[in-house]
């Protein structure tokens, strides 16, 4: 239960209609299994499994209420051990009336009865007959032979005292299906985690939509939802069950028992990043929760071993389908938004900086969709190469021969002389290779493309992607300033797809082969003398690290606000085949250094389209104080 994780199982055990021994045997041994072989601190079993779903006018034979009241106090006693929290789905009467109901129980207590709200009465359901529903919003306590009455009905509220952030409420089957489920009065009280015992029988086409459902719910309530459904021994007079069990978070499904397969979901759900999550949506506002009963129970702090898939590329989609998809969408958003801001400014000029690089060539490929959208003449196009003292041949060779490839106007301007009159002017060494010989190459070229806009009346787009923002890898009023930023939304990763989507998609061989070359050549700002044989001698990854480490880095951070020590816990998770410990710690360090003390840069941003999910927009989606200090973050990596 470290770092806001908890594991949570929806189980299917077998049962056998009316034949409660023999099906609270079967209960507990599923409990028993998913927390010794799992250490599932939450577990769901589903509706009346007690008794089994399908007993039918038997629910009017005191018999059954018996042995189903009996089989709830056996499952308590015998899970007393356990350190879980189970969800169990069992018959019980209430002044005279019979309600379907998910009892919690935990520490051999019998915690809570939640009563089923929406009970169906169409179709194949004719649960009207024997069940009464709940009355909605309604809790009162209710005698149980314990210590304590027991809280009975609907608006329940569940709170781990170990596990602040874990609040977990329950609904029960069809209560999901109907227009206003109860999970939405739970979610808006406080509840992170809502617990769904169903039946819900197995139709054609029924899975998707449930699955849909699922994750939808999770989505819209911003928590994590888990659900189980009854299968295997359940009567199939009429209707079959397939013991679909389902976890979900946020609208992601982290784990799922295919429809009559092993009734087992088992996964983690990470409470912190909803409760994160929430606390950045202004629209989710949560209410006092003066109609709940709310109830403590404790489970024990023990380490939960993470199971569920934590993507090494967040921002770059593993399936090539989906992957062919996103960058078109990143595309498209991004030459729409230059789209706009050329018709809007009355400009068929653009000026943009190219060095044969990863960034400059996409922005120089949005640049050229943009004005193919306008209907614009690509000759408004300006691509000026500018070489320095550390261009090499591969790099000046791929920007002009690309630029003719794609029909704009190319110039040509030498930065050498024009820097090395500036060394005179301030009295620099040319000789002394350190951050002010770096970066008055990079602020000349910016001047050059700035004043060629002046000449040409255009616009000065901008190359630098996410990734640097993030990391302030650009030169303040150098290659940091541009009159529209189109790469400024998207991260080194997605940037080498979304070039190498274009170079497989635009049906020009000549282009394609020129993207394929920039592609595979090192990512350098070329900022230093190149090395004797003329390849590039600074390469980007050896000073601030891999760009692959990075965007997981900000991913983390910057959308599910994990802390440091989490984010080091999931890179060693998710990219420990690629990368040692001491390796993604030292680089991590990196990050939060960098990132703190660089962004007084992204303070000043130019404009340019947001794309994802993360974005470092002072406008927008990050207002951070430029002098704030990192100490705090490094001071939690220091302990590790």
């Amino acid at each position: 239960m470290r770092d806001g994780f908890v594991k949570v199982a929806a189980l299917t055990p077998e049962v056998r209609v009316a034949d409660v021994p023999f099906n609270v045997e079967h209960c507990v041994s599923a409990v028993r299994d998913s927390v010794e072989r799992d250490g599932a601190k939450l577990i769901v079993l589903p509706e009346l499994c007690l008794t089994g779903y399908t007993c039918e006018d038997l629910f009017w034979q005191d018999a059954l209420l018996d042995a189903a009241q009996q089989g709830l106090f056996d499952v308590a006693e015998q899970t007393a051990d356990l350190d879980a929290l189970v969800f169990v789905g069992v018959p019980w009467r209430v002044n005279g009336k019979l309600y379907n109901c998910a009892a919690a129980v935990c520490a051999g207590e019998i915690l809570a009865l939640i009563p089923k709200t929406h009970v169906p009465n169409y179709n194949e359901f004719y649960e009207l007959r024997h069940f009464t529903p709940a009355t909605p919003g309604a809790c009162s306590l209710i005698d149980l032979s314990q210590e304590e009455p027991v809280p009975f009905g609907t608006n329940v509220l569940l709170h781990c005292a170990s596990m602040p952030d874990l609040v977990v409420a329950a609904e029960v089957c069809e209560d999901l299906w109907a227009p206003n489920p109860p999970s939405i009065s739970h979610a808006l009280a406080g509840a992170t985690v809502i617990v769904n015992l169903s039946a819900s029988n197995a139709i054609v086409g029924k899975a998707a939509y449930r699955r849909q459902l699922v994750a939808g719910q999770s989505a819209r309530l911003v928590c994590g939802y888990v659900y189980t459904s009854a299968g295997w021994g359940e009567s199939t007079t009429d209707v079959v069950f397939a013991g679909h069990d389902m976890i979900a978070e946020n609208g992601s499904l982290l784990a799922e028992s295919a429809p009559f397969g092993g009734g087992n979901a088992t996964s983690e759900l990470d409470v912190a990043s909803i409760v994160g999550e929430r606390i950045r949506m202004s629209t989710f506002q949560t209410t006092k929760a003066q109609d709940y009963c709310n109830v403590s129970f404790t489970l024990g702090r023990s380490a939960t071993r993470l199971t569920r898939f934590i993507d090494p590329h967040p921002f770059v989609p593993a399936s090539g389908t989906e992957r062919d998809a996103r960058c078109e969408d990143v595309f498209t958003i991004q030459a729409w938004g230059l789209a706009k801001r050329l018709d809007h400014t009355h400009s068929s000029c653009a000026v943009i900086g190219v060095s044969g690089g990863l960034d400059s060539t996409l922005a120089l490929l949005v640049t050229v969709r943009a004005f193919d959208l306008l209907g614009l003449d690509r000759q408004g196009i300006i691509a000026v190469t500018m070489p320095g003292f550390g261009t090499t041949e591969r790099t000046h060779g791929n920007a002009t021969t690309l630029a003719d490839a794609l029909g704009v106007q190319l110039r040509e301007v030498n930065i050498a002389a024009a820097v090395r009159q500036h060394f005179a002017d301030i009295g620099h060494d040319e000789t002394v290779h350190d951050v002010t010989y770096e970066n008055s190459q990079a602020r000349e070229r910016t001047q050059i493309i700035m004043d060629i806009a002046n000449q040409e009346g255009g616009l000065v787009i901008g190359t630098g992607d996410l990734s640097e923002l993030a990391l302030g890898w650009a030169t303040y009023n150098g290659d940091h300033m541009s009159m529209y930023g189109v790469n400024g939304g998207v991260p080194k990763t997605l940037v080498r797809h979304l070039v190498r989507y274009v170079a497989d998609t635009c049906g020009n061989d000549a282009e394609a082969d020129i993207l394929y070359d920039v592609l595979d050549t090192p990512v350098s700002p070329e900022l230093l003398p190149a090395n004797e044989d003329g390849t590039i001698a600074q390469q980007t990854e050896d000073l601030v690290g891999p760009y692959e480490l990075h965007d997981f880095f900000l991913y983390q951070v910057l959308r599910r606000g994990a802390t440091p020590r989490k984010v080091y816990r999931l890179a060693c998770y998710a990219l420990g085949d690629t990368y040692d410990e001491t390796t993604i710690l030292s680089w991590l360090k990196v990050f939060y250094r960098r990132f703190f003390s660089q962004q007084f840069k992204r303070s000043c941003l130019p404009d340019g389209p947001k794309v994802g999910s993360v974005a470092v927009s002072p406008r927008g989606d990050l207002r951070m104080p430029s002098d704030a200090i990192s100490r705090l973050w490094i001071a939690e990596l220091e302990e590790l």
